[in-house]
């Protein structure tokens, strides 16, 4: 029998490669005869750059940049040929900091990332927008590449800062990007601002303190209202805290960040060649109904009639939604080995889940 491999990060436990040699470890412990087939896999966010090289190659560019409080933090952006990928979470990621201050955190090292793919000869600049601490509208972005403003540092102190800022000059940074290509990598639909936008949907879990929910709205509404209103509206604006807007209002287009990666390791042969998809993440709950790897990966999974479950930390979704979502089965961690373990031994526990699964699933008779 063959079993394809296909999880995302587990949360700051796991990365995808990790995730998915955890699972076929334990699973060949109890199926040693299953030929087990690993597709780590990513939806824009931590992890894409690495999932990408281990799939395409090509050479990795260090770079120093700052995170989203200003300390520098080694970065790697990957070119293959002409074309180069960013993660936006190694420059501003949640997991850089255990501080959580997030309306004076800044996307600047995003930029600054941006701008050496630009130096080193990208003419496509893929960027991956998910997992990040920050929800400044991509402002700290748009500085890095030359953007101007009244006063000239409202563009990088964090949404606070943008309480005072007049005037924002887009032209400089629109010569410096010139001719390249921008690609927008996002799981997430939502605009800039309003009920939907980054704020209120994902600023919370990046520290957004409700009573200060609308504040934030407004200044990035401020920030949108003297560039570019429309652009805010326009759908992913609001991917990573708004990064994906300065993105947009830089000229670049939006993708499915999971249909990205998907295409890039093949994932569509792999499945049809499979009898068996899994796939995984560090809490398989409602939010997966909106872009994340489990969906996507179950999406492949049905277009290749083949049977797809998932391995998580947490599952948080009943039967019914979770085979809505095309998964037959989901299992949990949490529920094999309690929280504790799953948080501490995380790749064992993984490993133990994906060996008892094992039990059941790997009793398929081959297609």
């Amino acid at each position: 029998m063959r079993v394809l491999v296909a999880p995302d990060s587990f949360g700051g436990t796991l990365t995808a490669v990790e995730a998915a040699e955890a699972i076929a470890d334990g699973w060949a412990r109890r199926a040693p005869g299953d030929d087990l087939v690993l597709a780590p896999m990513s939806d824009g966010g931590p992890g894409f750059v690495d999932v990408l090289h281990a799939s395409l190659g090509g050479e990795l560019m260090a770079f120093t940049v700052c995170d989203q409080y200003g300390d520098e933090t080694p970065t790697a952006v990957l070119l293959v040929e002409q074309v180069a990928y960013v993660e936006s979470a190694q420059a501003c990621g949640l997991h850089l900091s255990t501080v959580r201050d997030p309306e004076h955190g800044s996307s600047y090292g995003v930029g600054q990332m941006v701008a050496g793919a630009l130096d080193v000869g990208a003419v496509t600049v893929v960027v991956g927008l998910g997992g990040t601490g920050t929800n400044d509208g991509g402002a700290g972005l748009l500085a890095a590449l030359g953007a101007e403003a009244e006063p000239a540092a409202a563009l990088r102190g964090g949404p606070d800062a943008l309480e005072q800022l007049i005037a924002v000059d887009l032209e400089p940074m629109r010569g410096r990007v010139g001719a390249a290509n921008l690609v927008l990598a996002t799981d997430v639909d939502n605009p800039l601002c309003g009920l939907r936008g980054a704020t209120n949907i994902y600023g919370p879990q990046k520290g957004v303190v409700e009573e200060r929910k609308h504040l934030v709205d407004r200044q990035l509404q401020r920030l949108a209202d003297l560039t570019d209103p429309e652009v805010a509206t326009v759908k992913g604006a609001g991917a990573a805290g708004g990064l994906g807007f300065a993105l947009l209002l830089a000229g670049g287009r939006r993708v499915d960040g999971v249909g990205l990666v998907a295409e890039a390791v093949g994932l569509q042969a792999l499945a049809e060649s499979a009898d068996l998809v899994v796939t995984g993440e560090g809490s398989f709950d409602f939010q997966s109904r909106s872009g994340k790897v489990p969906l996507g990966v179950a999406k492949v999974a049905a277009a290749a009639i083949r049977p797809c479950i998932a391995l998580a930390g947490q599952v948080l979704v009943g039967a019914r939604e979770m085979r809505a979502l095309g998964v037959e089965s989901a299992y949990s961690m949490v529920d094999l080995v309690g929280m504790d373990a799953a948080m501490m031994e995380p790749a064992a526990s993984l490993a133990r889940l994906a060996e008892r699964v094992a039990r059941t699933w790997s009793r398929l008779p081959p297609h």
